[in-house]
């Protein structure tokens, strides 16, 4: 019996969004080296802004600028930064209440030494050489050591700026270890000598494929390995129109559900070696393993009459 494998997965995708009035002014503004808050209807002033009042719920438009300066509410130190966070030396997480503003921003703490940081301390903006209209153009902040001065009012502003950033773009990533499990391990391995290998319910007598280790009607281990396919029926499917990144697959294709002979559970894979148009449900399709493949790279007609509807309208 193999041992359970386990590989590491990485999830990433940039996120694209649009930005309103009230977000898009204050990006904005911190490429132009100003911070815009946002009063609201009781007359606090929230940094960063936000559209809608976080108690009434009514729409909030009146922007002000705030002082690049302010005092640390609370503060988490760093010792080890990770990949891609804003300093490479250990640093201070910190909320930071600008003067002029009701509520802190999240954000870095450059100084020396945990020692160096506590409640209280008043620090300074340090922007970013290179900006861009993001949260990044704040490098980081700094100690100040200069007395405070008089922001108890902070200024209105228009958020009229010369070539507002409209949208924002931000790379999502997740990274974790994915360990499959004994059952669908014998699966893995199965597909990497050419044999798709599912698991019987010993109660309800079904094949599971991929196998799950238990069945998922029953909740009975599944041990009996029964060896399915390879060729099997189109259930139902999709037309895929849109490119994946680094994907050398040219749309639009076909990604489909597939019965697999004696299995009770339809597994989805990639339709090919026909016109997208002429794919239908009751194909028969068998797999397409590439030279040194570890998995089918797709599915392809066998070239046999349809399935019956009713020999696989139960895996729908």
């Amino acid at each position: 019996m193999p041992e359970a494998l386990t590989a590491p997965l990485v999830v990433e995708f940039p996120f694209d969004r649009s930005l309103g009035p009230v977000q898009s002014a204050f990006l904005t503004g911190l490429r132009e080296r100003t911070v815009l808050g946002v009063r609201t209807d009781d007359g606090r002033v929230l940094v960063p802004p936000v559209e809608y009042d976080p108690v009434t719920a009514g729409e909030l438009r009146d922007l002000v600028e705030v002082a690049p300066t302010g005092t640390v509410t609370t503060w988490a130190w760093n010792p080890a930064p990770r990949p891609n966070q804003p300093l490479r030396r250990p640093f201070a997480w910190a909320l930071v209440r600008l003067d002029g503003a009701d509520t802190a921003l999240l954000h870095v703490l450059d100084a020396p030494g945990p020692e160096d940081v506590r409640t209280g301390m008043r620090v300074r903006v340090r922007w970013a050489a290179h900006r861009q209209g993001a949260i990044t153009d704040i490098a980081c902040f700094e100690p100040d050591a200069a007395p405070r001065e008089d922001t108890a009012h902070p200024a209105p502003h228009d958020g009229v700026f010369a070539d507002p950033v409209t949208s924002l773009t931000t790379p999502a990533r997740l990274g974790y270890t994915y360990t499959p499990g004994r059952a669908l391990s014998r699966h893995l391995d199965g597909l990497a000598r050419g044999r798709i290998l599912g698991e019987r319910c010993p109660s309800c007598r079904k094949v599971y494929v991929p196998p799950r280790g238990t069945c998922p009607t029953c909740g009975t281990a599944t041990a009996e390995q029964v060896e399915t396919g390879p060729r099997g029926t189109v259930t139902t499917f999709c037309v895929v129109n849109i490119k994946a990144r680094e994907a050398d697959i040219e749309v639009p294709y076909i990604y489909a559900h597939i019965a697999l002979d004696r299995a009770d559970l339809a597994l989805h894979g990639r339709v090919a070696g026909i016109p997208y148009d002429q794919v239908r449900m009751g194909l028969r399709v068998e797999p397409v393993w590439t030279e040194g493949g570890r998995y089918p790279d797709h599915y392809r007609p066998t070239g046999e009459p349809d399935a019956d509807y009713d020999t696989y309208k139960g895996l729908l």
